[in-house]
């Protein structure tokens, strides 16, 4: 069994997802800690929704709540603006990650902020944002256990909802010993108990408490916030100062609309019945308030939303609600983990979602690391239809990189000319009757000279040799032509 440790997530470049793919696929603790973590949760979400028809009408409602709210996407977000502002939130708008930072960073050098504790947010994973207020002297603490578990072993998430889950209970708590100075012990209570106990003080100690946002109704002004263990709830009420963080494409138009899209999420995600918690934000507290930040700021992320948006097919892709649902069904992830895709979203969804965050010079084996299996598509809660997205994806990444009509950054990130050329001359052979008979008689009389390496396919594979004679030959033969 290989016991080496893995190379950190912050030092994997996701141009190498193939080199990260093979070094992953070497660690058998890890592959026997996520088929354990994948084969639970693949049978914790059927027993939630085993009723087929009752399932596949909560997924249509789904489909239909996300793409009605991303039709009226510049509207719904102008009202939710409107909206928030009445209530006294203070909105701010962010076209790259550098903005939504230097948005964050203002806010906390207004109120001379040294320490800021943290929900569970994707988006500012994006952002990487503890990194940068860490190198402006800020000290960033995750409270999610799973988060700060990855945390302290300077890892990025593995998983959407579960960011720790590629680890066991050993491998935590020998990180809790070594980094905490606590008595080692496998026991999961135990250990969670331990990261309890050191995030309590610090959310006392925090001056700004920074959270996600799953969903933002339009309707109202409402920020929702959906988690399980409370460190949600404590981040946005206990600090004076509570900073949202949020793509802009999380906005639907009510709260009526937010139900199936609740109850589809929690199913899908960990097979519950319902979350624990969920956390309605509408303003800052009132005078006659006990508890709540008295001052509350939401950031609207684009960081290449808008990218995904301007193409009616692409624009599916913001449909997510950020369940998981594709990764625990995924047979590559499964195998290798999300920290080999060296992106914040990795998996099924990460491939479709990161060429837009990051462009596809910088993701160019993303759309290709798939079997095309269906299963991501066939479990998406909304219905995102994945594979599809997939295939267009590797379309852009072959097109002219200065071809008109340009819908990606990086497009044509693996144009190849000579590739080009030989499937013009795939074609060619193919459409001309007379050129294609020559190349079959041509192919099974010179057989013996072909080669027996062809690139990658022959390091899983036979090299093809042509048969001494081709059908035609032998269907002419028979009926003695």
């Amino acid at each position: 069994m290989n016991t080496q440790a893995r190379i950190p997530a912050l030092e994997i470049s996701s141009r190498e997802l193939k080199h990260n793919a093979h070094e992953a696929l070497q660690d058998y603790q890890l592959r026997g800690n996520m088929r354990k973590a994948m084969d639970s949760l693949m049978a914790k979400r059927l027993a939630s929704m085993p009723d087929e028809h009752e399932r596949e009408h909560l997924r249509e409602l789904g489909n239909h709540v996300r793409a009605r709210a991303l039709s009226k996407l510049p509207e719904l977000l102008e009202r939710l603006e409107a909206n928030l502002i009445h209530n006294g939130v203070k909105v701010h708008w962010a076209e790259t990650v550098e903005q939504a930072n230097d948005i964050v960073l203002s806010i906390i050098r207004a109120h001379e902020a040294k320490r800021v504790i943290k929900g569970k947010s994707m988006v500012s994973e994006e952002m990487e944002m503890n990194h940068v207020l860490e190198t402006h002297g800020v000290e960033a603490l995750e409270s999610d256990m799973g988060e700060y578990i990855i945390q302290l072993d300077h890892e990025k998430p593995t998983h959407i909802i579960m960011p720790a889950i590629h680890k066991n209970a050993r491998q935590v708590a020998n990180l809790f010993h070594d980094k905490l100075g606590v008595e080692y012990t496998e026991d999961v209570d135990a250990l969670i108990q331990t990261g309890r106990r050191v995030l309590r003080q610090k959310f006392f100690e925090a001056d700004i408490g920074v959270s996600g946002v799953n969903f933002a109704a339009a309707e109202t002004g409402t920020l929702l916030l959906v988690e399980n263990e409370g460190n949600g709830r404590m981040s946005t009420t206990v600090p004076p100062v509570h900073i949202a963080v949020t793509g802009i494409e999380k906005v639907v138009e009510n709260l009526r609309d937010v139900v199936p899209l609740l109850s589809l999420l929690t199913r899908s995600a960990l097979g519950q019945g319902i979350t624990t918690y969920v956390n309605m934000i509408s303003g800052p507290r009132k005078a006659d308030e006990l508890d709540g930040p008295r001052e509350v700021h939401l950031v609207l992320l684009d960081n290449g939303r808008s990218q995904a948006f301007a193409d009616g097919e692409l624009r599916q892709t913001l449909n997510c609600i950020r369940c998981g649902a594709c990764m625990n069904h995924c047979p590559v992830y499964t195998r290798i983990g999300g920290q080999a895709y060296g992106t914040v979203y990795p998996g099924p969804i990460g491939k479709i979602i990161s060429p837009h965050l990051m462009g596809l010079e910088n993701t160019p084996d993303h759309p290709s690391a798939s079997s095309l299996c269906g299963a991501c598509g066939e479990v998406c809660p909304v219905k995102i239809p994945i594979p599809a997205l997939l295939r267009r994806l590797r379309e852009e990444n072959v097109k002219k990189p200065d071809a008109p009509n340009r819908v990606m950054r990086g497009q044509g990130s693996k144009y190849s000319p000579s590739e080009r050329l030989l499937w013009k001359g795939w074609r060619l052979l193919n459409t001309r009757p007379a050129l294609f008979r020559a190349a079959g008689l041509l192919a099974t009389r010179l057989r013996d000279l072909m080669p027996d390496s062809i690139g990658p396919w022959t390091q899983n594979h036979s090299a093809p040799k042509p048969a001494p004679r081709s059908l035609h030959e032998l269907a002419r033969e028979h009926l003695g032509k």
